[in-house]
């Protein structure tokens, strides 16, 4: 029996949750970027799991720091059996900034990092700057994607020390226009190398 004790600030005390199901984040991967072109969670590949035996899966980014200034970082997917990272993606992708100085902040919908049926790597951070303290981190949350009959949702937020000394949240989101399966994902820069950076994959339960 849950016995729960209520006053003026709500829930008070706890003594047991019942058969409450709180869930889990399963870690699946890590991958450490060295000079690396780009970064792949293949399925089945390396201990990588990206299949139905999640619903949805997390990838979250540590200190992604490009060995070129003012360079996106950007993702794509394939198809069970597809090549090529190629995917057709429809997307959506808003910013918001604040100067170091505070000179300058602003809240925009940015249609270059948008795709509507396009099939290049989806943009999910500002420009990040390649000084020795300047990165972006930030997570993606990819749903169902061994669906066969939905598209593929998903749902990217990162933060970026910019190149010209701006904070930036991106907001970026969209699904894979495919109901094949998606197995596949690989993570670069829009040019040059991820010069050093974290990206670990999780299921959630």
């Amino acid at each position: 029996m849950s016995i729960v004790k209520l006053n003026n600030n709500g829930i008070k005390n706890v003594t047991t949750l019942g058969s409450v199901s709180l869930g889990n984040m399963v870690f699946i991967k890590k991958l450490t970027a060295s000079s690396s072109a780009t970064l792949s969670f293949v399925d089945g590949s390396s201990s990588v799991v990206l299949d139905n035996t999640y619903k949805e899966y997390l990838f979250t980014f540590k200190d992604i720091h490009p060995a070129t200034n003012a360079q996106k970082f950007t993702f794509q997917g394939n198809a069970a059996g597809g090549s090529g990272y190629n995917e057709t993606i429809t997307s959506t992708f808003f910013r918001a900034y604040n100067e170091e100085g505070g000179g300058a902040q602003a809240l925009s919908y940015d249609t270059g990092g948008d795709q509507a049926q396009g099939t290049s790597f989806q943009q999910i951070s500002d420009s990040v700057g390649s000084d020795n303290d300047q990165s972006c981190s930030g997570f993606l949350h990819l749903f169902n994607p061994s669906s066969t009959t939905f598209v593929k949702h998903f749902i990217a937020r990162t933060n970026t020390s910019q190149s010209s000394d701006y904070s930036i949240d991106v907001f970026s989101a969209g699904y894979f226009n495919t109901t094949s399966a998606i197995d596949e994902i690989q993570f670069k820069m829009a040019s040059g190398n991820i010069d050093a950076g974290d990206i670990c994959l999780y299921g959630i339960l």
